[in-house]
């Protein structure tokens, strides 16, 4: 038979005035009753290895709002020093990103019109050129012959004119082209912009247990932010831990959950935590005030 410890008894302290049964600490730390029921009692033998003796410990205490440090501090001589050994770092939140392709630069898809401008006002030139020649060659033949010029040199220029104006034209024609097509282009990504926008809805809420649908995007990122000192574990659809502790006021916890189907939330203290989905934020369909204890799932449904 077994008695409270000092460290137990200080631990079982710090839980009852919480208003924690062993129960709720069970779910709010995904830790078996009976290992709780050893750390209040020193038995440590009971334990699955001796590496979670220390760990366990560090979990009971951020839940009933201890620190751990001090307590280790505090009872050191409580603790068998074999199971000294430090709870591993939290797994690491998956981080993605996803990569947007850039948009066609305006230069390169206007380069072959550029160039093709350029080769038709070189042949301008060209020809300006050749008929400016020509009409000297004509002037000094006819000073020569004794014939008026004037009429040859009018038709050449005139000539030339109206190959300048369809050049202008074309020109115009091909920038008023290149504009519509922007224009069509930035339509199509509004169109599709619209058709994406994501909704968040509830699907059921019954006791502490909330659900909600997000759909409508291709993205789902998760926030949880602190007003006070709140727990929070949170994992996905089959239990995957990606974050179990305590959230200091003013700080918070991202991550991405676009490769997951559901996210998990366990909060310890609702009134004290706000969840934000893609920029959103959740309302809570159960009062945080009314009932603290709440557990919220997100199903995610990707937009196609």
């Amino acid at each position: 038979m077994f008695y409270l410890t000092e460290l137990g008894n200080r631990l079982k302290e710090a839980r009852e005035a919480k208003g924690f049964t062993l129960d709720d600490l069970q779910e709010l730390t995904k830790i078996q009753k009976r290992y709780l029921v050893g750390i209040e009692e020193g038995n440590y033998s009971m334990m699955p290895g001796k590496f979670y003796v220390r760990a366990f410990i560090k979990q009971y205490c951020e839940a009933v709002g201890l620190e751990p440090e001090d307590i280790f501090e505090e009872f050191k001589s409580e603790v068998p020093s074999v199971y000294s050994e430090e709870l591993p770092e939290q797994l690491s939140r998956v981080k993605t990103r996803k990569t947007i392709p850039a948009k066609d630069s305006k230069f390169v898809e206007m380069l072959p019109k550029i160039l093709g401008a350029i080769v038709v006002i070189g042949v301008a030139v060209l020809i300006w050129i050749l008929v400016s020649n020509s009409m000297s060659n004509s002037d000094g033949n006819d000073k020569k012959n004794d014939k008026p010029s004037e009429s040859v040199g009018y038709n050449e220029s005139n000539e030339f004119n109206e190959k300048k104006d369809k050049v202008d034209k074309k020109q115009d024609e091909e920038k008023a082209d290149t504009s519509d097509k922007k224009d069509d282009k930035d339509k199509v990504v509004e169109e599709k912009e619209e058709e994406t926008e994501q909704e968040l809805s509830v699907v059921s809420s019954s006791g502490k247990n909330s659900t909600y649908e997000l759909k409508g995007t291709d993205t789902f990122k998760l926030k949880v932010t602190s007003t006070g000192s709140p727990w929070v574990g949170i994992t996905n659809g089959e239990g995957k831990l990606f974050f179990q502790g305590a959230i200091k006021e003013k700080d918070s916890q991202e991550m991405d959950f676009t490769d997951e189907k559901e996210a998990v939330i366990n909060v310890g203290r609702a009134n004290e935590t706000e969840i934000f989905v893609n920029g959103e934020k959740l309302k809570y369909t159960i009062s945080p005030n009314d009932m603290t204890t709440q557990l919220v799932t997100i199903q995610f449904t990707k937009a196609e």
